[in-house]
């Protein structure tokens, strides 16, 4: 039977190497984190950017990734939620998942209810003031004809084009995440913004940046959440009906940024 908590985790770009591990590597990793919370876990949210690059054609998907896509189907055959994001990586996930493995896609952001407590979920891309250029593109990748377009292409040029673009800054880790303060987070102003209009969110948690924060909003109630990624940090929150921590696995100095 699932148990009563409720997991989220964002960023494992499986499919690209860094510097510190392959992608097969990462993914055994993340299948003993999984394995690690399996039996205390009624719902997995996985917040975007699963996977490095992903197109689903009619009959064709990336191939790889078998012992993660096992591990989830075992997780859903046991009774536990799994939902899935779309991040900027891959942003093309449709209905093969939901349909071979059970997964629930969410292609934005998912208000959700849980224990008296509301959570705002979603990758975080395109969020907030900044990134013009960002959400210029985006439009554009998601545009239907456009991904009508690329459809067209031979499934082994379009997916080595996808690997090219999604690696053309390099291996993961070669451009680090850096943090200057609150003032110039997007995902943080967007948190305040938000409240304006609805204070009613108690958690806003999302993928996207690369780094850990964990800051309290100023209607001094709320918490902006981001959950960093399986590839430096190993980062992951957990709400067990009462409380959301942040945690991490397999690493024994994380940093949270709290203000």
């Amino acid at each position: 039977m699932p148990g009563k908590n409720l997991y989220f985790v964002s960023d494992f770009h499986l499919g690209t190497d860094d510097f510190n591990e392959s992608s097969q590597e990462r993914e055994k990793k993340i299948i003993r984190w999984l394995n690690h919370i399996q039996d205390d876990c009624k719902s997995l949210f996985i917040l975007g950017d699963c996977f490095d690059y992903w197109f689903e054609f009619k009959e064709v998907v990336p191939k790889g990734h078998v012992r993660f896509l096992g591990k989830i189907a075992a997780f859903v055959d046991a009774g536990i939620d799994v939902h899935l994001f779309h991040g900027n990586h891959d942003m093309w996930l449709k209905a093969y998942l939901s349909q071979e493995i059970g997964v629930v896609i969410h292609s934005d952001k998912f208000i959700l209810q849980s224990n008296e407590k509301r959570f705002f979920l979603s990758h975080g891309d395109g969020l907030g003031p900044g990134d013009r250029k960002y959400k210029v593109l985006k439009s554009i990748l998601r545009n239907p004809i456009n991904k009508w377009l690329f459809a067209r292409l031979h499934p082994n040029l379009s997916i080595r084009l996808m690997r090219a673009i999604s690696q053309k800054n390099g291996k993961l880790g070669v451009k680090k995440s850096v943090y200057t303060n609150l003032k110039k987070e997007w995902l943080y102003q967007f948190c305040e913004n938000f409240l304006q209009e609805d204070d009613s969110i108690d958690y806003f948690i999302f993928g996207h940046r690369h780094l850990v924060f964990d800051v309290t909003l100023s209607n001094k109630k709320s918490r902006y959440i981001n959950l960093g990624d399986m590839i430096s940090f190993n980062s992951y929150a957990v709400f067990n009906g009462q409380t959301l921590s942040i945690k991490s696995f397999e690493n024994e100095n994380l940093e949270i940024i709290t203000s």
